[in-house]
């Protein structure tokens, strides 16, 4: 369904709620699956309805979707359960324990049998863990708060707990400005139209002497007719007409009061990135007056959406939907609600720059320091999940100006770091010219994404933000220009240029559709910008004309801004928008700030700043300070501060390099929770399930059950950047001793190429995984998600799954050659073993294998009908598609587990939806069997291979074909080309692997060859596998010979080669090769291979070599010295070093 399908049915729910539909409200929110009301859902459960309650849960997820939703599930039928025994109904208890809680048993037995003993008890109260069981109602209570954490933590229903904000009467409104456009368009309007139905368009029929009512000129729209033209139409009233704006002049924050622009803005994308122009120029007019022609008779939605926001922000009209179960109850606020225990500390070990908590994950938290360090701290249990020295990644692509920089002072300091919307990717702004972008997945691994060279000079802030729909990374710097990124690619959007002094912090952010940046500089300008070419639309000054920072409350709709002049005075002020004039200025600061004081905003209610050595807290609606506390001394005199999103946390810097966690209730019972909990299971669901919990809790703690929802794309929640002034003659001297990071290597030019060969078992580290009967081929391998554990498929369709154990050698209990893993089976010694029909044995070909993102469940074939298997009991879940054709290839839905593509022996793709057991639509389009499948979310379009050496692209939306290419044949190779091909997306979700016997290459989202590789010289074998590095990085490629290269992704040169005598212990057998090759998940340089013969070896670089390839060397003299660079000496000497 498309965005505005999607939006429409908001609308039609606003509107059935307004009707008093109640009832039929519910329904379609349950059928649609767009918004969960929780209201709705407690009111259900606290009254009892638990089949209403099931119903209405099904229409977002089932039982069998995730641990979350078994777990709510559970809790609920438990409860029903419990019921039917206080109420001494064993017939009903036994029905509910045979129908709804036996389903539960396959996943834990002995639980079930537990439950079931209850029956035999007179009161269950009996049993231990049920003794303090109270009355119905407050066991109901009870459950609900847990139930209500599982929902906000369950990915199903993330987007899905918020309604949308919009203006009441939205459908009406819509509807009544399509009759005004129908009356409009009339040949012969008439003044008093009488209309009396919807279902057809608008005409008026022809009078004497009628004319038309004459319009409105609106500065913004055009002409419109007047308000009041249409009567009330039918006996109910529910379309009243809409009043057309005031024709005025906008005034206030938003309004240019120079209608000349002496600072052009530079478009570095295509047209097509810049918002349209209408015909009289009126372009996203809320931040740029004028006036359009009044001959212009349409009005174009960006100018519509425009006028709306600025009417909205003179009369100070609230847009929020009053809908029911939706909109909150008015808070009570007390000073317990604000973080102020130190619950937590933690050693850093270099003065900390910056900081922010992750959006989903309210106890994880980024940090950067003054050595170019960044790291991230999970801060309930202390342990730090991923530490990162500051390194230029590509030295080859630096600018001169940024090598000559790190050649004259290589100490760099990280200005900014901070996560995207979705929690998915951070943001690192570096004191010299770099911003580096990672990506993150639930484990705590960050890999490198994008490193951009992006000002000259410092960048000091970045923010990411969402115009146009796209995800964008907004940086500042030195330079006195703002720039904007593609976040996927890297390439520069905008540059925005109108400051005189470098610009110290930017603040994306939006109202209604448009997407609007704020930024400030040195000497106390604020500008705001569009994203297009027309310059800044505001020229502001700031309280102190100095460093300022601007953020908005976490809904958006208050403006505040905290800035420190040069002579110390500090201002924390709330900015009236609608005249571009300060309304509130909050009282308590010292009268000379011993640096630049730092701020955040909490739960739309609360500011908090540090300064005099504590941190200073204020209501947001009165301008005294309301409390200030010095969290047990050894603060800083303006230390840094950041509240998670849920306001239950607060991270302070510390005077000795480290980090304090103040919390309120909430935050201590969530960092208690998480303090004895292993963190492998917190971050993620791929935990097991316990094999014996309580009954109480069950299928056991579920992770992070307290984690806010994301918060939406559309949204730039952006708060102030952390930045330090470390040149003020009072900074604290132990600022400034500190290591400066080691990057003289990476200074080196590239010296040519000599490619290592690996022949020797010293030269790698290799383990052979233990495997008492090795049988057959291994087929498939993959690492599971977590990168704890690898399986395997054997030729004979029996499965293997290997997890490394946590010991004092590996603490962790990653996947490593170091270490020898555990084959892993159930106690009672059951095989994960395929159904194989009438293929006996099975084919190599029909053997496919696909795992669930949290790694509880596999899908595999092997020639037979498709299963599900439970990856905790290896038991088989559920089967399908029976042969013929048989499956041979198996790619899960990137958005909706449910959904599997299945590549069919026929050459055919299945798009299967699992829960309905049904077959949604058959692609037709290769010529013979179906060999690989890849999703890109990004392309939005599934890609095909087949053994007929062709790719075929799909799109997502309705599954028709966009696009077939055949592969091309090297030269020497005869063509067409036959015979299995894969492919593979790489991280951008934009260029595509494909591997074939002759070949691997790079294709583009057009199908266009971008770059290939042919065996030849030291590998003149065919290719037998080939994927990509969990970093997208590099490319390992297996050969019939049984070596393996590795490859620098983007120009598919050959980095090494590994011979087999090097990973094989003993000597190699003629004619074993590895079949597959799998990639970890989060080490780019660990693979493991799937060999001829049945095993499977784990590799990796030793310790002294911690990349494939080593270090390329220079042979060509050193870097030119660039001193006399005017774009480094001309930067002025009063910019804040951070």
């Amino acid at each position: 369904m498309s965005s505005l399908s999607r939006e429409l049915v908001f609308l039609i729910l606003q509107f059935l709620d307004e009707e008093k539909f109640k009832e039929t409200v519910h329904k379609l929110e349950q059928e649609s699956g767009f918004f969960f009301n929780m209201k709705h859902f407690e009111d259900q459960v606290q009254a009892g309805e638990w089949d209403e309650v099931e119903r209405y849960l099904c229409g977002f997820t089932k039982v069998e979707d995730n641990r979350y939703s078994m777990k709510i599930f559970f809790e609920i039928r438990k409860q029903k359960y419990l019921e039917a025994l206080d109420r001494q109904d064993r017939a009903k208890a036994v029905e509910i324990l045979v129908k709804d809680l036996k389903v539960f048993a396959s996943f834990n037995e002995e639980l079930f049998k537990e439950i079931t003993q209850l029956l035999t008890l007179e009161n269950f109260r009996q049993n231990e863990q049920l003794s303090k069981y109270g009355d119905t109602k407050s066991a109901r209570g009870i459950m609900l708060i847990e139930l209500k954490k599982l929902i906000e933590a369950n990915p199903l229903f993330r987007d899905k707990l918020t309604f949308p904000a919009f203006k009441a009467s939205r459908l009406r409104t819509l509807i009544n400005q399509s009759l005004n456009w129908q009356h409009q368009l009339c040949k012969n309007p008439r003044s008093n139209p009488d209309i009396k139905t919807l279902f057809t368009d608008h005409a008026c029929t022809p009078t004497n002497g009628a004319r038309p009512p004459p319009p409105t000129n609106n500065p913004l729209v055009g002409p419109i007719p007047k308000a009041g033209a249409f009567p009330p139409i039918g006996a109910h009233n529910p379309f009243q007409p809409v009043v057309s704006p005031s024709p005025g002049a906008i005034a206030g924050w938003m309004s240019s009061t120079n209608p000349s622009l002496p600072h052009a803005a530079v478009a570095a994308g295509p047209p097509s990135l810049v918002q349209p122009s209408t015909a009289g120029g009126n372009v996203a007019a809320f931040l740029k007056h004028q006036r359009t022609p009044t001959g212009v008779a349409g009005m174009d939605y960006q100018s519509g959406d425009s006028e709306h926001l600025m009417k909205r922000i003179r009369t100070g009209q609230s847009d929020e939907v009053s809908f029911s179960g939706v909109a909150h109850a008015p808070n009570v606020y007390s000073q317990d609600d604000l973080p102020k225990s130190v619950v937590r500390t933690i050693t850093q070990g270099s003065n900390v720059m910056s900081m922010d908590f992750h959006p989903q994950q309210q106890t994880v938290l980024l940090v950067g320091t003054n050595v170019g360090d960044i790291s991230l701290w999970e801060v309930g249990s202390r342990e730090r999940l991923a530490h990162k020295t500051f390194k230029v990644w590509d030295i080859s692509t630096c600018s001169m100006p940024l090598q000559t920089a790190l050649l004259k002072d290589a100490t760099i300091s990280v200005n900014r770091c901070v996560w995207g919307p979705d929690g998915l990717i951070l943001g690192v702004a570096f004191s010299k010219h770099i911003v580096q972008i990672y990506t993150y997945n639930p484990n705590g691994e960050l890999r490198q994404h994008l490193e951009i060279d992006a000002h000259i000079g410092g960048v000091n802030d970045v923010a990411f933000a969402h115009p146009n729909k796209q995800l964008c990374i907004v940086t500042c710097g030195d330079d006195k220009t703002i720039k904007v990124w593609d976040a996927q690619t890297g390439r520069r959007l905008y540059t925005f240029e109108g400051h005189e002094a470098p610009v110290y912090s930017v603040c994306p952010h939006y109202k209604e559709n448009i997407q609007f940046i704020f930024s400030t500089a040195i000497d106390g300008k604020i500008k705001a910008w569009l994203y297009d070419c027309l310059g800044s639309r505001v020229d502001y000054d700031a309280p102190g004309h100095w460093c300022t920072m601007m953020a908005y409350s976490a809904d958006g709709t208050r403006l505040f801004s905290c800035g420190t002049s040069k002579d110390g005075e500090s201002h924390l002020v709330e900015w009236n928008e609608s005249e571009g004039a300060i309304k509130r200025t909050y009282l308590g600061f010292r009268k000379r700030s011993l640096g630049v004081v730092q701020f955040d905003t909490t739960r739309n209610r609360f500011l908090a700043a540090g300064d005099e050595f504590q941190i200073k807290f204020w209501d947001m609606d009165n301008t005294n300070i309301l409390t200030a506390v010095e969290a047990e001394g050894g603060l800083p005199a303006s230390p840094r501060l950041r509240f998670n999103k849920e306001g239950s946390l607060l991270a302070v810097t510390t005077s000795d390099n480290g980090i304090k966690i103040l919390a309120n209730n909430d935050g201590l019972r969530l960092t208690r929770l998480l303090e004895s909990r292993p963190m492998e299971g917190h971050r993620g669901p791929s935990e097991p399930i316990n094999s014996k919990p309580l009954i109480v809790n069950a299928l056991g703690p579920a992770a992070n059950v307290s984690a806010a929802m994301s918060p939406s794309l559309e949204r730039s929640d952006r708060i102030q950047p952390a930045v330090s002034i470390n040149n003020l003659a009072t900074m604290d001297s132990s600022r400034l001793v500190d290591v400066k990071p080691k990057i003289s290597d990476d200074l080196e030019k590239i010296k040519s190429w000599k490619i290592p060969d690996i022949v020797d078992q010293s030269q790698l580290k290799a383990l052979r995984l233990p495997d008492p009967v090795t049988t057959g081929k291994v087929v498939r391998l993959i690492y599971t998600n977590s990168g704890l554990a690898l399986l395997a498929l054997i030729s004979n369709a029996v499965h293997k799954l290997w997890k490394w154990q946590r010991s004092e050698r590996n603490p962790l209990g990653k996947s490593t050659a170091y270490v020898v893993p555990q084959l892993w089976q159930p106690a009672n010694g059951t095989l994960m073993t395929n159904d194989t029909g009438d293929n006996n044995p099975p084919e190599e070909s029909a053997a496919c294998i696909a795992l669930s993102k949290n790694d509880s469940y596999v899908m595999s074939a092997s020639g037979g009908k498709v299963s599900l298997f439970n990856m905790m009991t290896f038991k088989v879940m559920t089967t399908f598609m029976s042969p013929p054709p048989a499956a041979t290839f198996l790619a899960f839905h990137p958005q909706d587990n449910n959904i599997i593509a299945i590549g069919m022996e026929d050459s055919t793709i299945q798009i299967y939806n699992v829960r309905v057991d049904e077959v949604k639509t058959k692609l037709k389009g290769h010529q013979k069997r179906v060999t690989g499948l890849a999703f890109s979310q990004i392309l939005n379009c599934l890609v095909s291979s087949g053994a007929d050496a062709q790719l075929c692209v799909w799109s997502i939306d309705g599954w028709e074909k966009r696009k077939s290419r055949f592969i091309q044949a090297p030269a020497g190779r005869s063509s067409p080309l036959v015979g299995d091909t894969k492919v593979q997306f790489h991280n951008d979700q934009t260029h595509l692997l494909v591997v074939h016997e002759s070949q691997i290459a790079v294709y583009d989202s057009k199908l266009e060859c971008v770059r290939s590789w042919s065996p030849k010289d030291s590998l003149p074998a065919p290719i037998s596998s080939a994927i990509y590095s969990c970093d997208s990085m590099l490319v390992y490629a297996g050969f019939g010979d049984g070596a393996v290269g590795v490859f620098d992704a983007d120009s598919l040169r050959l980095r090494c080669r590994i011979a087999p005598s090097a990973y094989i212990p003993s000597q190699p057998l003629s004619g074993v090769y590895p079949l597959v090759i799998a990639a970890h998940p989060s080490e780019p340089n660990q693979i493991a291979l799937g060999m001829s013969d049945g095993a499977v070896h784990v590799v990796e670089p030793t310790d002294a070599e911690p990349k494939w390839g080593g270090q390329p060397s220079q042979d060509n003299g050193s870097l030119p010295s660039n001193s006399s660079n005017p774009a480094l000496s001309g930067q002025p000497a009063e910019l804040p070093p951070r």
